[in-house]
């Protein structure tokens, strides 16, 4: 991930949080300094270490912190995962902000590691979507990453996808895909069909992907079959953690899945203060 946008979030999340100052945290001597231990409770991936480092360093460059696992890897239940030393304020003031970030971007990564398992051996790559939480989009899909999943198009600016409201608007599937031949020519261009017919037309149109939408098993093997290898093929809608594998023996090259991203269990983590001296 590059720093700025790290710095950044990290930056809005403890003025959220702290404001004009922690108040409580004042009734701390400034010179008493803590040790403190973070355990993870459940199993899970790791993910969101530089956001829990950068909270702590905005706050106070004299806190130490000490990885025991790095971003990415499993964690078991109850497993000590680092150490901070430091001004026990500052230490108590980014707590929360540090877990936040550490808990949210852990339980992306953890769900996307599920998915990614389930397909398993399978020549598919499960993608996440644009349905993040707002301001993290960068973050989670890099926590996607870390799970062993794959980002599908981080923003409007970087793919063309064209779904029902755009060939309305442009009057067909044909015209659409021209434009956007026109405007972006340098873009994947990836339409969205709900029939056979429509795949049809597009496999016409010449678009680079097609999006399957809320396709039964039997209609992704018959769109598979149609295709022959023409274009790549993405299953989208109704897919979860026991269906995904169905989905993907249909052989489709890419299944997305919003909940990725979208539907959030943050990971139960918990930070441990010492004796501050």
């Amino acid at each position: 991930m590059p720093t700025a946008p790290i710095e950044e979030e990290v930056r809005r999340a403890l003025a959220e949080d702290i404001g004009s100052g922690d108040v409580t945290a004042a009734l701390i001597p400034a010179a008493s300094r803590t040790t403190a231990t973070v355990v993870c409770r459940e199993t899970a991936v790791l993910c969101g270490t530089d956001w829990f480092n950068r909270v702590f360093q905005q706050l106070d460059a004299e806190i130490v912190i000490n990885w025991a696992r790095a971003d990415g890897d499993p964690l078991s239940a109850n497993e000590r995962i680092c150490t901070l030393h430091g001004p026990s304020r500052p230490l108590l003031s980014g707590e929360r902000t540090a877990l936040n970030f550490l808990q949210t971007l852990s339980g992306t990564a953890t769900i996307a590691h599920h998915y990614a398992s389930a397909v398993a051996g399978l020549p598919v790559k499960i993608l996440d979507t644009r349905k993040t939480l707002p301001g993290l989009r960068q973050a989670q899909k890099y926590a996607v990453r870390c799970g062993g999943c794959h980002n599908h198009r981080h923003g409007l600016y970087d793919g063309v996808l064209i779904k029902e409201n755009h060939i309305l608007a442009a009057g067909s599937i044909t015209v659409a895909v021209e434009r956007a031949r026109t405007y972006s020519p340098n873009l994947p261009i990836e339409i969205e069909v709900e029939n056979l017919d429509e795949l049809q037309q597009a496999l016409t149109a010449g678009a680079d992907i097609l999006l399957l939408d809320n396709f039964d098993l039997p209609a992704l093997s018959e769109a598979v079959r149609l295709n022959q290898q023409r274009v790549k093929l993405e299953a989208s809608g109704g897919i979860t953690l026991e269906n995904v594998r169905q989905v993907a023996e249909t052989g489709v090259d890419y299944i997305s899945v919003g909940t990725l991203t979208k539907d959030v269990h943050a990971v139960d983590m918990s930070i441990r203060f010492n004796q501050g001296h």
